[in-house]
């Protein structure tokens, strides 16, 4: 771009006059297209998770909440190894399921910085004013989420086992668990990032989207299980507490590796669904993941606009 100075005043004013090429050019070089803005975004989405490339006060929850994911492994680990234990003191398809308050925490506090700020400060138009379209800035987003939640639940199994190989346990049998585990931490950190991600995309404001995904994913755990032991104490019901663990996102996991995993139940008495209410219990999984997702792109249908 150039532009033409005003001629000078005076004796040689018709000589003044210059052309200043101010630096403006065309971009000659490669377009990397829509794969490369959703990877781009994917990356950053999943970064951003725990904090990387943001400020330190961003970093200190999410790497607080990994800690405390990874202390109670770490712990056994040693005592495995100390004590000369013939097995691991919780099975690893038990471990989610345990602190599953600590991945309802983290959560509640990256999946609202996932998707809201986008929302709140209208940049989703910006984004979909390139390559990219709906469809990518769901999937990035999505797959950021449970990549980041599968990262946080699956590191502390990786702990276990290889504790176990150190501390000499049975290595079949080892193995067996930990694959199982990670089928059945893949699974949940589908269901928990498309409810929570569905979620905090309701809403732009970060402090609404918080308490919500605490009371889905928390707090309805609780209520179900108080259900679930009402149901147990009073008349030894186990067909109601089996279908009753359909109603929150952890029971729900519970009774899939429960029914396919040979996981032990955390259901009152021990008794999880058996292999035909399993299939209702993976099918209502399959169906909110499906359903989360779906419902992702019908709100950033208009949030795009």
């Amino acid at each position: 771009m150039t532009a033409e100075t005003p001629p000078a005043h005076g004796a040689h004013g018709a000589d003044a006059s210059r052309i200043h090429n101010i630096g403006y050019r065309t971009y000659d070089g490669p377009r990397l297209g829509r794969a490369y803005a959703t990877r781009s975004l994917y990356s950053q989405s999943l970064r951003g998770a725990y904090g990387l490339g943001r400020s330190a006060k961003s970093k200190v929850l999410p790497m607080i909440l990994f800690g405390v994911m990874c202390a109670p492994a770490l712990i056994m680990v040693a005592v495995a190894v100390a004590t000369k234990a013939d097995k691991l003191p919780v099975d690893y398809t038990r471990y989610a399921v345990l602190l599953q308050a600590v991945i309802g925490l983290y959560l509640a506090a990256q999946a609202p910085q996932t998707v809201s700020r986008d929302l709140r400060f209208k940049t989703v138009p910006l984004y979909f004013s390139r390559p990219i379209e709906r469809v990518d800035y769901v999937r990035a987003k999505f797959a950021a989420m449970a990549s980041a939640l599968f990262i946080l639940t699956a590191t502390p199994l990786i702990v276990l086992y290889v504790g176990a190989l150190l501390a000499k346990l049975d290595f079949p049998e080892q193995t067996k668990g930990f694959a199982q585990g990670l089928v059945s931490v893949a699974l949940l950190s589908l269901l928990f990032a498309g409810i929570a991600l569905v979620i905090s995309a309701v809403t732009p404001r970060r402090g609404f989207g918080i308490a919500a995904v605490i009371a889905v994913l928390t707090i309805s755990y609780g209520a179900v299980s108080t259900v679930q032991a009402i149901a147990h104490e009073q008349g030894g019901n186990d067909t109601a507490v089996q279908w009753l663990g359909l109603f929150s996102p952890i029971t729900l996991i519970d009774g899939v590796q429960t029914a396919f995993l040979g996981a032990t139940s955390s259901f009152p008495g021990g008794e999880g669904p058996s292999a035909s209410v399993g299939v209702v219990y993976l099918l209502v999984v399959l169906a909110l993941v499906a359903g989360s997702y779906v419902a992702l792109m019908r709100r950033y249908r208009k949030a795009g606009l």
